[in-house]
């Protein structure tokens, strides 16, 4: 029987964010792989130090591939610079996201070294879906993440490691189930790209 470990946060745990009676990630999976045992690892509101300390602490079974979802809660603790209306100059503002990226890219390079690159898949953090009230962060939250991501697909292709771009699979509405957490609708489409991977039938 081959094995699966869900490791992250709420893009893999969003059973709370489901409406009822629909599947979350982990349940999409288990349906869509009958003949392998999918281990459940990833913990709502994990930022990439949780998820290392976790692997660190109890390891992953040797040839099990892994799915990593990390990184949006890393951008999530850094939320208040989107609204902050303090002036700064335009260079003191970047030196600042310098700062946060190389503070996010040591957990997460220190996470994919604890990882076997040869059985692991990691996503990128998709783009929320502000509306409303919310609407103006929307701009400002997408270049925020592109920091965080291009760390992901940097580190990612250091170690040779596949990456799930989630910024183009959610693609509609209806794959939020509020601004930034996956719908059981955006959840399948994670589900139906990591079995294909489990089963080498598509690329991410």
């Amino acid at each position: 029987m081959d094995r699966l470990v869900l490791l992250g946060d709420s893009v893999i745990d969003n059973g709370v964010y489901v409406q009822p009676g629909e599947p979350d990630v982990p349940r999409q999976l288990r349906d869509l792989l009958p003949g392998h045992q999918v281990d459940m690892r990833a913990v709502d509101g994990s930022v990439t130090a949780d998820v290392l300390r976790d692997v660190q602490e109890n390891g992953v079974p040797a040839g099990a591939r892994v799915f990593l979802s990390s990184g949006g809660n890393d951008a999530l603790a850094h939320m208040e610079l989107l609204t902050d209306q303090t002036a700064q100059p335009l260079a003191h503002s970047l030196v600042t996201l310098r700062e946060i990226r190389e503070a996010f890219r040591a957990q997460y390079a220190a996470l994919l070294e604890a990882l076997d690159p040869a059985n692991l898949m990691v996503a990128t953090i998709y783009n929320p879906a502000f509306t409303d009230d919310q609407a103006p962060l929307q701009v400002p939250a997408e270049g925020a993440l592109s920091i965080f991501n291009d760390v992901i697909q940097q580190e990612a292709l250091a170690h040779g490691v596949p990456v799930l771009d989630l910024r183009r699979l959610f693609d509609d509405p209806g794959d939020y189930a509020n601004p930034i957490e996956p719908s059981a609708q955006g959840g399948a489409k994670i589900a139906a790209r990591v079995a294909g991977w489990m089963d080498d039938r598509v690329s991410p």
